[in-house]
C-alpha cells in the first residue's frame, strides 16, 4: 500500500467512526427521549397480561426488562462522553449496546410466546399484537444503528413464526383454515415492518448526509471568513505605518515647523489632512471590529469616575466640535459621585463617537449637552444634540456595520459606519445598555447606562 493509500485508508476508516459514533450518539439520545412513552406501553402489556394469564411470569418480565432500561442508561451516559479518537470505547460501546438488545428484545419474544403457549390454537390477538407494537417500535426508532434494527427485527420475525407455525403444525388444518390466514397475515405484517423499517433508515441517512453538507459547507466559510479576517487585518496594519508617516509629516507642515505654507497649497494640504485622519480612524475602526470578531480584544476593567470620564471626553472632542461651528456643554455635576466598572480608555472611545456623531449632525451654532444621570440603581450617560435628528425604523441601521441613513444630510456628513456598532460591542461587554431618543427636525439624545458601582465600594476598588 502506497503513501497515499494508506493516507486515503485512514481518512476512510476516520469518517467511519465519526459517523459510527454520531449514529450511537441519536440512537442512544432516542432511547432516552422515548423511555416514558417505550415504559407505559410495556408497563400496559405486562398490566394487561399478568391480570389475564399469569401474573408471576408477567412480573418477571417486567423485571428483566427495567435491567435492560437501566443498562440503556448507563450506556446512554456512557456514549455521550465518548469522543472520535476514543476508538477501542466506541467499537466496546457497541457490543454492549448490540448485547443489551438482544436481552432486551428475548425478553419481549419469550414473554409473547409464554403468553401463545397458554393460550388455545388461533387464538393470539394478543401476543401477536404485542410483537407487532415492539417491532414497528424498533422500525421506527432504532435506524440509527442498523444492526440493532435488524437484531430486534429479526428475533420478532422469529417470535412471530413460533407462535402461528406451532399451531399449523400442532392442528395440520386445510388451507382454506384460518389458522393458515394467521399465517399468511403475519408474513404480510412481517413484510410491512421490514418495508417500514426501510422507510425510515433511508429518511434518517438522508438527514444525515444533510447535515454533514452542512457542516462541510460551514467550515468551508469559516475558513474562508477566517481567511478574509486575516487578509483585512494584515492589509489594515500594512496600511497603518505609511498612513502615520503621511499624517505626521501634513501635521508637521500644518504646524509651520517647516516653513510658513503658501496660501495656494494650504487649502489642498487642510484636505489632505483631514482625508488622512479619516483613514486613519477607518483603519482603526476595522482594527477593532477584527479583534471583537476575534475576541482578542484587551479590556482593563476597573471603577470608575463618570464625571471624570465625561469631563475627559468633552475636553478631548472640544476641536472637532469648533470645527463644525458647534459648542460643547457639560451637565455633569460632580457631587453625584457616580461610580460605575468599565475600561476608562474604551468608554472615552464610546463617549468621543456619540459627541462627534452629535456635532456632525447637528446645526451650525448649536449646542451639544453631555451630561450623566443616575436612573435608580443604575447611571446614565448622554448626549444630546440639537439637529437634524433621525428617521422612526432606523435603529437596526445605526448600530448595524458599514450601515448609513439614507438620507442626504449624513451622507454628507459622512463616516465609516462602523463607530455606533463598536461602541455597542463595547458597551455590552461591560453589561450595559446604548441607546437613542430622536425626532426628526428636533435632535437626539443618545445614551449608555451602567450598573452603578456605590461609593464606598468604589473607595475599596480604586
Amino acid at each position: 500500500m502506497t503513501a497515499i493509500e494508506a493516507k486515503q485508508f485512514g481518512q476512510v476508516s476516520e469518517k467511519s467512526v465519526d459517523r459510527m459514533l454520531q449514529n450511537m450518539k441519536d440512537y442512544t439520545a432516542m432511547s432516552i427521549e422515548l423511555i416514558w412513552q417505550r415504559q407505559a406501553i410495556l408497563l400496559s402489556a405486562t398490566i394487561l397480561t399478568g391480570y389475564f394469564f399469569d401474573f408471576f411470569n408477567a412480573l418477571l418480565f417486567y423485571s428483566c426488562i427495567l435491567i435492560c432500561e437501566g443498562q440503556d442508561l448507563i450506556l446512554a451516559k456512557r456514549v455521550a462522553r465518548l469522543q472520535p479518537h476514543q476508538r477501542k470505547a466506541i467499537v466496546e460501546s457497541l457490543a454492549w449496546i448490540l448485547l443489551n438488545t438482544v436481552l432486551h428484545s428475548t425478553a419481549i419474544c419469550l414473554y409473547a410466546i409464554s403468553v401463545a403457549l397458554k393460550q388455545p390454537s388461533g387464538g393470539h390477538f394478543t401476543p401477536l399484537f404485542f410483537l407487532f407494537a415492539a417491532a414497528l417500535f424498533a422500525a421506527m426508532n432504532n435506524h440509527q444503528i442498523v444492526w440493532a434494527m435488524i437484531l430486534r427485527l429479526t428475533m420478532y420475525g422469529i417470535s412471530f413464526m413460533v407462535i402461528v407455525v406451532k399451531d399449523i403444525w400442532i392442528e395440520r388444518p386445510d388451507l382454506s383454515s384460518e389458522l393458515w390466514l394467521h399465517f399468511f397475515t403475519v408474513v404480510f405484517v412481517m413484510y410491512f415492518l421490514i418495508d417500514c423499517s426501510f422507510v425510515f433508515l433511508r429518511l434518517y441517512r438522508t438527514n444525515l448526509a444533510q447535515l454533514e453538507k452542512l457542516r462541510e459547507e460551514h467550515e468551508r466559510t469559516k475558513a474562508a471568513y477566517i481567511a478574509k479576517s486575516q487578509f483585512v487585518s494584515t492589509v489594515s496594519h500594512e496600511l497603518r505605518t505609511p498612513l502615520t508617516s503621511i499624517k505626521g509629516s501634513l501635521d508637521l507642515i500644518n504646524s509651520g515647523a517647516i516653513g510658513e505654507v503658501p496660501e495656494k497649497m494650504q487649502s489642498l494640504v487642510d484636505m489632505a489632512s483631514k482625508n488622512s485622519q479619516r483613514l486613519a480612524t477607518l483603519i482603526n475602526d476595522i482594527l477593532d471590529i477584527q479583534k471583537m470578531e476575534a475576541g482578542e480584544m484587551v479590556y482593563r476593567i476597573r471603577t470608575v469616575d463618570v464625571c471624570a470620564i465625561v469631563e475627559e471626553a468633552v475636553a478631548s472632542n472640544l476641536g472637532y466640535a469648533s470645527a463644525h461651528n458647534v459648542t460643547i456643554d457639560q451637565d455633569c455635576p460632580k457631587e453625584l459621585n457616580l461610580y460605575i466598572s468599565a475600561d476608562a480608555s474604551r468608554l472615552i472611545q464610546v463617549l468621543s463617537n456619540m459627541i462627534s456623531n452629535a456635532a456632525k449632525f447637528s446645526f451650525e451654532g448649536s449646542t451639544v449637552t453631555v451630561g450623566c444621570r443616575r436612573i435608580g440603581n443604575r447611571v446614565r450617560i448622554y448626549v444630546k444634540d440639537r439637529g437634524i435628528g433621525i428617521p422612526p425604523g432606523s435603529r437596526d441601521k445605526v448600530f448595524d456595520r458599514f450601515s448609513q441613513i439614507d438620507s442626504s444630510d449624513e451622507r454628507h456628513a459622512g463616516g465609516t459606519g462602523l463607530g455606533m456598532n463598536i461602541s455597542k460591542e463595547i458597551v455590552e461587554h461591560f453589561g450595559g445598555i446604548i441607546d437613542y431618543e430622536s425626532e426628526l427636525g428636533a435632535g437626539s439624545v443618545f445614551y449608555v447606562e451602567f450598573p452603578e458601582i456605590h461609593k464606598e465600594a468604589a473607595a475599596n476598588t480604586v
